[in-house]
């Protein structure tokens, strides 16, 4: 209970853009929502919509053969309040997936969460790092600032904050928020007071005070101009046409996969379930309902639905439009630019300016040969010589551990051992792994005697007869450098400019980790000189449910 006496209830609360006029505009074609309904307690100007439905079937009863007629129904409410000239979208149950992606304020919770909450007294994070589409939730058993959630500036994106506030006139508000693209808070306020509420939260959202508590967090910031926005929607576009791996499909939020988790895809009919959000699978269930791919709009991918499933193909409350769910990379004007859930970032200036001027130096050519093969492995082995040794899927890890593999390609070059790391195309989160394994293997060799001593057995193993003391000799007198292949058909005087955004975070991590170890590394760009593949044969498969 509150100090007051009332009890105190939880509410999430959207915010939506300021050129939505009225409820309806809100809300999602087709929503199963009514608002027929009247309440006496609803403040001034509310509109209310319901969500109620029929009672069905619990699945156990007849899984079970019981002798009870047990069902279970669906309840929830979206309230619309204005409130200076904004309206606000109240939650009440699993209904906000009703609202259209596009029409509310994506940063309005975490905006005004990080101007609300004590820097030191924050209990969770969501976290999204773009080079591997991961996303971690991490909890403090006690409060604690944004250093103990491992939370790296460059490389992770923030995404939900829970804290305590640090105000104490918010404190007669609320004690703890929680901010995503909603304002989650539990207050003892009548729903008289909704308004005051609200209006106390728009005037968070305005305010800017995040900048001294939270100075890391902006290197990004929103793009507002609707005319960049257009721009940078257009070169989706021709990114999507032309299937780069640069643009990278992601279920966008958390989810429960202790449930039979799958995906499938919906817009111009009903999908196949995949076990995993995919950008393959998204065009091969337009190619198997005779949709080209290259002839996609910005208006398709709001259209186009990607829906969570349980693995029978039955739809959960997650749907999701298929631009809220792309990450993507790109500039425009010499200024970089990153796509998530749908609202570009502009990426500041001086941040990329840094990364350029510290990655570039350390791209050089290569020395090895192009690419023009049918397969990573089969590249390798081809690359080997006497010289130059083959060690790809090999491993060093000590006994009971997981594998670790040394490298791709050994060889020896002016006295020192030279690790090759090789990957095909600049795909984000292939690179991540690339630049981690790069460095773990390095870590392993100096760490475990008994990783060098696997290593050299593989090496010995490998090379000619009577060779192997020559390939030894760097690694007992400790002399190594790393050096990460990457093939592309990207010009390689573009050097960092060929990688995604995150990707060069990744690397510059990468190599700053490397250099503490007194370890040389550079990076290579591979020429792709492979035949492009041929175009995957159409295929039917089991059918999701129609949404």
């Amino acid at each position: 209970m509150s100090k007051g006496g009332n009890k105190s209830r939880s509410f999430s609360i959207f915010l939506l853009k300021s050129d939505v006029k009225a409820p309806a505009d809100a809300l999602k074609a087709g929503h199963a929502l009514k608002d027929t309904i009247k309440g006496e307690g609803l403040p001034e100007g509310a509109v209310l919509y319901v969500l109620d439905t029929n009672p069905r079937p619990i699945w156990w009863v007849g899984y079970f053969g019981l002798a009870a007629k047990l069902e279970q129904m669906s309840k929830g409410a979206l309230v619309f309040l204005p409130v200076k000239g904004r309206w606000f979208a109240l939650s009440f149950g699993h209904v906000s997936h009703y609202l259209d992606d596009e029409k509310y304020e994506h940063d309005f919770g975490l905006r005004v969460t990080l101007n609300a909450v004590d820097p030191d007294l924050i209990r969770s994070t969501d976290i999204l790092q773009p080079s591997g589409a991961k996303r971690q939730r991490i909890q403090l058993p006690a409060p604690g600032d944004l250093t103990l959630f491992d939370f790296d500036q460059d490389s992770t994106i923030l995404k939900s904050l829970t804290g305590k506030v640090k105000d104490p006139a918010l404190k007669d508000l609320c004690r703890n928020i929680t901010g995503a693209a909603n304002v989650r808070i539990s207050t003892d306020k009548a729903s008289g007071d909704l308004s005051t509420v609200c209006t106390t939260l728009l005037d968070l959202y305005g305010k800017n005070t995040y900048a001294t508590s939270f100075p890391a967090l902006l290197n990004v910031s929103p793009v507002r101009d609707p005319a960049i926005a257009k721009v940078l929607n257009g070169k989706l576009i021709d990114a999507v046409h032309a299937k780069d791996d640069g643009v990278v499909l992601t279920v966008p939020e958390i989810q429960d996969f202790n449930s039979n988790f799958g995906v499938s895809y919906a817009g111009v009919g009903s999908g196949k379930v995949s076990d995993d959000a995919d950008i393959d699978d998204y065009f091969q269930y337009l190619d198997d309902h005779d949709q080209d791919p290259a002839a996609l709009t910005l208006d398709d991918l709001k259209k186009h639905r990607l829906l969570v499933t349980n693995e029978d193909g039955s739809i959960t409350h997650a749907d999701y439009k298929i631009l809220r769910c792309l990450l993507f990379d790109t500039d425009h004007n010499g200024v970089a630019y990153h796509l998530r859930e749908g609202q570009w970032y502009e990426v500041k200036r001086s941040f990329i300016d840094d990364l350029k001027a510290y990655l570039d130096p350390k791209i050089a050519a290569t020395t090895l040969p192009d690419y023009n093969h049918t397969s990573e492995g089969a590249y390798n082995k081809a690359a080997a010589t006497a010289a130059r040794l083959c060690l790809d899927t090999t491993s060093i890890a000590p006994a009971g551990q997981k594998a670790v593999e040394p490298c791709d390609l050994f060889e020896v070059i002016n006295g020192a051992a030279v690790l090759h790391h090789i990957k095909l195309k600049t795909l984000s989160g292939s690179l991540s792994h690339l630049f981690n394994q790069g460095v773990n293997s390095v870590w392993l060799i100096r760490d475990e005697p008994e990783a060098k001593t696997r290593l050299k057995a593989l090496i010995t193993k490998t090379a000619p007869a009577g060779a192997d003391v020559a390939f030894h000799k760097p690694l007992d007198d400790d002399k190594l450098k790393v050096v990460f292949g990457v093939v592309t058909t990207k010009a390689p005087g573009d050097k960092s400019r060929n990688l995604p955004l995150f990707s060069r975070i990744s690397l510059r991590r990468a190599f700053k980790d490397l250099q503490v170890m007194g370890i040389e590394a550079e990076l290579c760009f591979i020429p792709d000189k492979s035949p492009p593949k041929p175009a995957k044969p159409k295929k039917r498969a089991k059918k999701a449910a129609t949404p």
